[in-house]
């Protein structure tokens, strides 16, 4: 099996240096960026298989980055960023990215991190990563580009809402995402209804989702915040 390609886009010398080094160290095979339009451009022509994105980078920006990315690409994107502000947080969900973290990182949890996106982010049939992602957990699965959920292999009907509400948290998982902030990413900053829509449709999905929905495995309720998906 051959390693997997990791492209580093971040302006700071120290830390590309510093990661790709730890990243070999792991066996992976690293492309670096020290700019948004070079980075790019290798996302665009080599074959990545994760891309460590800076969000604050001159000239270019990590968020627009993501944006062009995302119009070709389905690969796996974590966002390196020193910015702790939610609107960050929900502007990069919004355009695709599947992980934060937030400097300074330990070494340690840049790399679990990694693995679990890869993990948790696999070819189906055989495509590859750029043009299929698929999201297995348990029983669980989310075709990302085909949009069919299917537990125990049923597929199950879901809205678009419901679709949504589940592929945003599941490519996020372990991470509390708020109520506002699902009403955001999923119906859009016009929306004029308030948070407990986000808990009527989490109610319908667990009912399809879920074995026990009164139990969920899945969908975990964090009383006072919001929901976030198994890790």
């Amino acid at each position: 099996m051959m390693a997997k390609q990791i492209l580093i886009i971040d302006d700071e010398p120290m830390i590309v240096e510093s990661v790709g080094y730890n990243l070999k160290q792991e066996g992976y095979q690293v492309l670096t960026a020290l700019d948004g339009e070079t980075g790019l451009q290798l996302a665009q022509t080599q074959d990545i298989d994760l891309i460590l994105l800076d969000l604050m980078l001159p000239g270019i920006s990590g968020l627009e980055i993501c944006r062009q990315i995302r119009q070709q690409s389905s690969v796996p994107i974590i966002m390196l960023t020193a910015k702790e502000g939610e609107i960050d947080r929900v502007l990069g969900l919004e355009l695709g990215a599947d992980d934060y973290v937030t400097k300074p990182f330990s070494m340690r949890e840049l790399m679990a991190r990694i693995k679990s996106v890869l993990k948790r982010i696999v070819p189906a049939g055989t495509g590859t990563s750029e043009t299929i992602k698929v999201i297995r957990t348990g029983e669980l699965q989310i075709d990302l580009m085909g949009h069919e959920v299917t537990v125990k292999d049923q597929v199950i009907n879901l809205s678009s809402k419901e679709y949504e509400l589940l592929r945003i948290m599941a490519s996020h998982p372990g991470q509390v995402l708020s109520r506002e902030q699902l009403l955001n990413l999923v119906w859009g900053n016009d929306f004029y209804g308030d948070s407990r829509t986000v808990d009527v449709h989490i109610r319908w999905l667990r009912e399809k989702i879920e074995h026990d929905p009164g139990e969920p495995e899945y969908i975990l309720t964090v009383r006072g915040v919001g929901y976030k998906f198994k890790k």
